[in-house]
């Protein structure tokens, strides 16, 4: 969701996701805040620092945005409530604007995950307070006291594993298994459109998420197989792969070529390849497309997930361009 005077407003590619990282919280006296403030030139300290310690999330606001003000109260209150297993860090775009330009924030409000020094996991718009919840918990671990969450969190890592490993089959049946405890979970929900496209049953894939139930529709692992399904409609017109190869050895600094052949890559499975290919994009011309090499490559980030090993490799490599 944004304001309708947002400038920010119109092309980001949707919520990011991204691997999270589970672990007790830190001890926190009661009735502590954990909501700050930041600027750009205390970003690295309030936010990569500290996400070293425990998950940062940075509220990403302005004064003029609606649906920053319906956020802001309910963000900070079940921050306030997780006790310091997540810190919530607030930068005003306004005042601000390199360090959301950099991170490709263009609508608002935006939230974005810090773990270990990286920006992880993310949504955008006033989301109600569970879906805030359900953030956190994903990003930090859910409740200890929480046993039959952890039970099925432990049972989507395991069906996410397999379906990693090859074996859609099994990982179809543990989906089923969660979405049989908990009918409205949309990670397995997703998990089991997943499954469908690895078995190249994409038509299906694409039914199952066309009939997502309404309060799943918008949930981030719902929209990223979506998205999975949108690149693979749009690869498949993008012509011979062998022709763009042949292309880019007379001029590698075709970029036109070499972005629809990332396109093609990432469709046929060679994931890092085609994040290499943008990555060099984004090295030898930040201008081309209007930055194009880094939103394609957020969008591959959407459509692959958290813990693919390609997403992992090349979000470290895209931090060291952005950061460095």
């Amino acid at each position: 969701m944004s304001d309708s005077n947002n400038p920010y407003g119109g092309g980001y590619g949707g919520q990011m996701t991204a691997q999270a990282r589970f672990s007790e919280a830190p001890a926190a006296a009661a009735g502590a805040s954990h909501v700050k403030d930041t600027t750009t030139a205390g970003f690295a300290k309030d936010v990569m620092e500290e996400s070293r310690r425990q998950p940062v999330l940075v509220d990403f606001w302005a004064p003029w945005c609606g649906p920053c003000k319906q956020l802001a109260p309910v963000i900070e209150k079940v921050v306030n409530e997780a006790g310091g297993r997540v810190k919530l860090v607030k930068l005003n775009i306004d005042d601000h604007p390199s360090i959301p330009g950099q991170l490709g924030i263009q609508s608002i409000p935006a939230v974005v995950a810090f773990v270990d020094g990286r920006p992880v996991d993310g949504f955008m718009g006033a989301v109600p307070e569970s879906q805030v919840r359900q953030f956190i918990d994903r990003i930090a671990g859910p409740d200890a006291g929480d046993a039959g969450a952890a039970e099925i969190e432990g049972a989507l890592e395991e069906a996410r594993t397999l379906l990693a490993e090859g074996a859609v089959q099994e990982a179809a049946q543990l989906f089923g298994a969660v979405l049989q405890a908990d009918p409205q979970n949309a990670g397995a929900y997703a998990g089991m459109a997943e499954c469908m496209i690895a078995a190249n049953q994409h038509a299906r894939a694409s039914e199952l998420l066309a009939n997502a139930p309404e309060e799943l529709a918008n949930d981030p692992a719902v929209q990223a197989v979506r998205k999975k399904l949108e690149l693979y409609e749009e690869a498949r017109k993008l012509g011979d792969p062998a022709a763009l190869e042949h292309a880019l050895a007379l001029n590698p600094d075709d970029h036109e070529s070499r972005m629809k052949l990332a396109k093609i890559r990432n469709v046929e499975g060679k994931r890092d390849e085609a994040a290499d290919h943008l990555l060099l994009i984004m090295k030898r011309d930040r201008t081309f497309d209007d930055d194009g090499g880094r939103r394609q490559l957020l969008e591959f980030f959407d459509a692959w997930g958290p813990k693919d090993p390609a997403t992992i490799a090349a979000r470290r490599k895209l931090s060291s361009i952005l950061f460095s």
